[in-house]
């Protein structure tokens, strides 16, 4: 029995499992086998003759056989496994592998182009750039998520500290007065004479009046942590080289031992809260008095400026170590005197007054000077 005859070189080339094309030096079609045909939907027709070969790419694909494969095949005479995309008029487009050779064929350059269909390729290296996206999203997700746990576990530490912190602070400051309350009480209730009534008396209205000043400072401060900020109301025209001379003359009956003087420049007015600037200022007097020579007054200074209303504590003494100035403001720092008295809040709710009020507030000291806070309010 005879075997039957094998196809024709040109069936053979029709059919191939690729697409194969002939183009012209200039990538002009020259041929095109059925197989490349059937995958552009067009026929030999529409091809040989009539346009180049990088009018089948698409615009990407053709820019790049351009400006760098046509290039790359005059110099080495062969490009392998490129990938591109092809496309006949308003066809689908076809992912694909190319290999080209550019040789001399009977007197002239020809290229030969073999076609392979990628399109499980392309959907297998989609696939996984969207994976690897994904993958890298996912960990950049988690180095988000890790950081922000480390912040919330270094805030949930350093509350607990502050916590562990402000109740120590608060229960000595509170136990002091408590205990002068308690002595006066059991002298009292032993029945003593009319002077030795009228002292005890005395010392308890001090001690209540600490405790009343401590829970203040307390219940300001809770404000500014958990409010986002000190309330205030201002007053039009509010008349603070008045509000600030009153509790300098009030200040000075809480103080008999130390001299506090007033000095005003300007006429005083600005929008202000003048409550809350008097507590800020009995603050900055009661910090200079404990921590200043009484030797030496206590200036507070209230001035107009452009646009800016200015008020200033001054007192002589040791100055401030430099080392504390960066955190003076910063709740619970005490001053360096030893059996400095007080929670460590004054200055902070001093800060929170004038920032409440859209001002600065800054201090400096040193030995030839003294020390001097002074806060800056914006005024029309």
């Amino acid at each position: 029995m005879h075997d039957a005859p094998l196809p024709a070189p040109e069936q053979l080339y029709d059919a191939a499992p690729c697409g194969l094309l002939l183009a012209a030096a200039d990538g002009r079609v020259l041929d095109a086998n059925a197989t490349l045909c059937a995958w552009l939907r067009c026929s030999k027709g529409d091809l040989v003759g009539k346009v180049r070969f990088s009018e089948l790419l698409t615009v990407g694909g053709r820019i790049f056989w351009q400006t760098h494969l046509q290039p790359l095949l005059r110099m080495q005479a062969s490009v392998a496994e490129v990938k591109l995309e092809m496309r006949w008029a308003d066809g689908p487009v076809l992912p694909v592998m190319v290999n080209a050779v550019e040789r001399a064929w009977q007197g002239r350059v020809v290229q030969h182009v073999a076609v392979f269909v990628a399109e499980e390729r392309h959907k297998y290296e989609r696939e996984l750039l969207l994976q690897r996206q994904r993958a890298e999203e996912l960990a950049a997700q988690h180095a988000r998520d890790q950081q922000a746990l480390a912040a919330v576990q270094a805030e949930a530490m350093d509350r607990a500290a502050f916590a562990e912190q402000l109740v120590g602070i608060v229960s000595h400051d509170i136990r002091n007065p408590l205990s002068v309350i308690q002595m006066s009480a059991i002298l009292l209730d032993r029945g003593v004479n009319a002077e030795q009534q009228k002292a005890s008396v005395a010392r308890i209205n001090r001690a209540v009046q600490r405790v009343q000043h401590l829970i203040g400072d307390l219940l300001d401060f809770t404000q500014v942590r958990v409010g986002g900020g000190l309330g205030i109301r201002k007053v039009p025209e509010a008349d603070l080289h008045q509000a600030v001379a009153d509790t300098v003359a009030e200040l000075a009956v809480g103080f008999p031992d130390c001299v506090l003087r007033h000095e005003r420049i300007g006429t005083g007015h600005c929008e202000a809260d003048a409550d809350r600037i008097v507590q800020a200022v009995g603050n900055l007097v009661a910090n200079a008095v404990n921590h200043g020579d009484k030797r030496q007054p206590v200036t507070v200074r209230t001035e107009d400026a452009p646009g800016v209303f200015r008020i200033s504590v001054h007192n002589g003494g040791a100055p401030i170590p430099p080392q504390l100035l960066p955190t003076l403001f910063e709740p619970m720092v005490r001053g360096a005197a030893p059996g400095a008295k007080g929670v460590g809040l004054g200055l902070y709710i001093v800060r929170a007054v004038v920032q409440a009020h859209g001002g600065q507030v800054a201090a400096r000291s040193s030995a030839e000077e003294g020390t001097t806070f002074r806060m800056e309010l914006p005024c029309a």
